[in-house]
């Protein structure tokens, strides 16, 4: 089983196991007592992120497959699929799946890393940043929490 195999068994469970052995959910920071969470290795955000087509790459390769060849089983151009390998080009829900066709891997891997990446990029654009920081300042009166004082009555059945 390639390592990207195991990858993607790994993201159909939501739940894993820490090197300590915590049971913690994928998405929740680690925190250790005494150790500030934004200095804990698993917590911190990746100077580059990882564009899925690098990953698919180092997996065609490892398995000796051949770029034109595995572009013209996929029925897509083989322009196409060297774009998205090198990076160049988004690989979409449509392509996802269809690499999941073709290689047995499933698709939300890819679709999971291309959004991580998408969003990654555009948190390191530094005129969107100060955009979305202009935003946030604006929208401080929204954000105020609401509480409710009414509580639910659920309906009396006879």
């Amino acid at each position: 089983m390639s390592g990207l195999q195991q990858a993607s068994k790994l993201l159909e469970n939501p739940t894993v196991y820490g090197i300590l052995g915590y049971k913690q959910n994928r998405n929740a920071m680690i925190t250790l007592p005494g150790v500030d969470p934004r200095m804990i290795a698993n917590n911190l955000t990746p100077f580059n992120p990882t564009h899925p087509g690098e990953l698919l790459k180092e997996e065609i390769e490892y398995r000796g497959l051949s770029k034109r060849l595995l572009a013209e089983q996929m029925g897509i151009s083989y322009s196409t699929l060297n774009a998205m390998l090198n990076c160049k080009q988004p690989v979409t829900t449509e392509y996802a799946l269809l690499f999941e066709a073709a290689l047995g891997i499933k698709s939300n891997l890819f679709i999971g890393l291309q959004t991580r990446y998408d969003e990654q990029t555009a948190r390191q654009n530094k005129t969107f940043a100060s955009r979305l920081a202009n935003l946030r300042k604006m929208s401080v009166v929204f954000q105020q929490p609401t509480f409710t004082t009414q509580k639910r009555v659920r309906p009396v059945t006879v």
